[in-house]
């Protein structure tokens, strides 16, 4: 069943479309479809990420779960009182989160997680119903760059306005707040582009905002 925030069977981005039918060929365990949302209904800290990765979100279903990024974000909600567990290994390994959502900027796998300019727009239907959904008082924390422009996108925003900078607070329309992190990959955190103490302070502060 679909709604305006996801529909499972999409396939309105041809290339992203035929890359899920050969992954799933080549893995047909794997999920390989467009991945929905994870955590609160009714957030108050809407997270957003990338993509999919091929062996995390399109091998479980769940965004974040059983890839290196994962670690670390789930890890971190957990030590910040926002996951039932720090650990998120499959879909169904009983992982629940407290006030706050995790969703991607694309919902299906991108070839070398690299998703066009135009499957971003595509996308971007969906997470503009995720924002609308969100209470005025809820605060959004982008995963990168990408993430940070197609939040940006979803509220009709000129991104020259709104600079990407790791930890910075930028104070939209109608009193929406958004907090900029790097993504939490194994690239950026084994370059230590991103510390675990980053990432904390950066979703630290985006919690505190959205829970005071």
């Amino acid at each position: 069943m679909s709604d305006a925030r996801f529909n499972p069977d999409c396939r309105d981005c041809p290339r992203l479309a035929a890359h899920l039918d050969r992954v799933s060929e080549t893995h047909p365990d794997y999920h390989a479809r467009p991945v929905a949302a994870f955590g609160d209904g009714a957030p108050r800290l809407l997270i957003v990420g990338l993509a999919p990765g091929m062996h995390g979100a399109n091998r479980t279903g769940r965004p974040f779960t059983g890839d290196y990024a994962g670690i670390l974000l789930y890890r971190t909600l957990h030590d910040l009182g926002l996951a039932s567990q720090p650990l998120g290994t499959s879909a169904d390994d009983g992982l629940r989160l407290m006030g706050c959502r995790i969703t991607n900027a694309v919902k299906c796998l991108p070839p070398e997680n690299k998703p066009t300019s135009n499957e971003i727009q595509r996308c971007n239907t969906y997470l503009r119903a995720e924002m609308e959904a969100l209470s005025a008082e809820a605060v959004v924390l982008a995963l990168g760059a990408v993430a940070h422009r197609a939040v940006l996108m979803a509220l009709d925003l000129r991104p020259s306005h709104f600079t990407f900078a790791h930890g910075k607070l930028h104070r939209l329309a109608a009193g929406r707040r958004l907090v900029d992190c790097y993504h939490c990959s194994r690239y950026n955190t084994q370059t230590r582009r991103l510390t675990p103490a980053m990432f904390k302070r950066a979703l630290r502060r985006a919690r505190d905002l959205a829970f005071s």
